[in-house]
């Protein structure tokens, strides 16, 4: 439970996403990695925040997501959860913490909702992880599926590209996607997939979908919130909006701290611990009787 946490402020359930979908209430879904910007995404009425593995790269300085392990991955869901009360809350499983074998899988899925205040994880992977994600539902835990482009298998798919534009790769997501819906998964992120595929196995599927680069039909949409905010400038996807420019913003203002460091203009008095004047003269004194 966040520390945060007012009483009277209903959190997000798996329910409400699904209700969402049903009523064709778009969900608003973002990516965060520490208190600061969850509460700051909760506050601002974000319906999912994720933790994604993605912070590897935007918070870790990662080449790719593969490096981060599970422990780091709970360490910042501890801290998203801890600044949301409201937002439903969704771990990413790094990689080879859910490929390896089934039981692995379902006991650090279940210690992200034990350990680090999730509301439920997310995988990569359609046919070949529809065991493994039943296994995770049976143990209570709710699982979001996630396929198109899937980052932790990158090397295997050549690059970050665009998945699904030929009909036999079409025909595999749609499998993938109804596979995982058989599993239990209550959402599924479609990354990266041509918009008229998105459309499709989005009527497809009664359980909503999250879409990043796949289209405006989509049940919701996911960004990285630094993505989002102009804080990530290695690259810039396709899919992605600025809806912020806080890198230059950022800098500026650290220019004029150290422009004002410099030149002693900061800090003034205004931002200084003062003593009264007669305190200081007691303290002179007090020092001269010593000598």
């Amino acid at each position: 439970m966040s520390s945060i946490e007012n009483k009277s402020i209903k959190r997000v359930t798996v329910r409400d996403l699904q209700r969402m979908k049903g009523s064709g209430e778009k969900i608003v879904a973002l990516t965060a990695s520490d208190f600061s910007f969850a509460r700051l995404f909760d506050r601002s009425g974000v319906d999912l925040i994720l933790v994604g593995d993605s912070l590897a790269m935007v918070s870790l300085g990662h080449e790719n997501t593969l490096s981060i392990t599970l422990d780091e991955m709970l360490h910042h869901c501890k801290a998203v959860a801890r600044g949301s009360c409201k937002s439903f809350l969704v771990g990413d499983m790094p990689f080879l913490s859910y490929q390896i074998n089934v039981a692995d899988a379902v006991k650090n899925a279940g210690r992200f909702l034990s350990e680090a205040g999730m509301n439920g994880v997310k995988l990569e992977g359609g046919l070949m992880i529809v065991n493994t994600v039943e296994a995770i539902v049976r143990a209570g835990i709710p699982v979001m599926g996630h396929i198109g482009l899937m980052p932790q298998y990158v090397n295997q798919i050549g690059g970050y590209i665009v998945q699904g534009n030929d009909i036999s790769k079409a025909n595999s997501l749609l499998e993938d996607a109804l596979a995982l819906e058989k599993a239990g998964c209550f959402a599924l992120v479609l990354e990266s997939i041509p918009q008229q595929l998105g459309h499709y196995i989005t009527d497809k599927l009664s359980i909503p979908t999250i879409g990043i680069g796949s289209g405006v039909y989509c049940d919701g949409q996911v960004l990285v919130g630094y993505d989002l905010l102009g804080l990530f400038e290695e690259f810039k996807p396709k899919f992605v909006k600025r809806y912020g420019n806080l890198s230059s913003q950022i800098i500026k203002a650290v220019e004029q701290y150290s422009r004002e460091v410099k030149d002693s203009s900061f800090p003034t008095k205004n931002y200084s611990h003062m003593m009264s004047p007669d305190e200081f003269k007691s303290f002179l004194d007090a020092k001269n009787d010593q000598l």
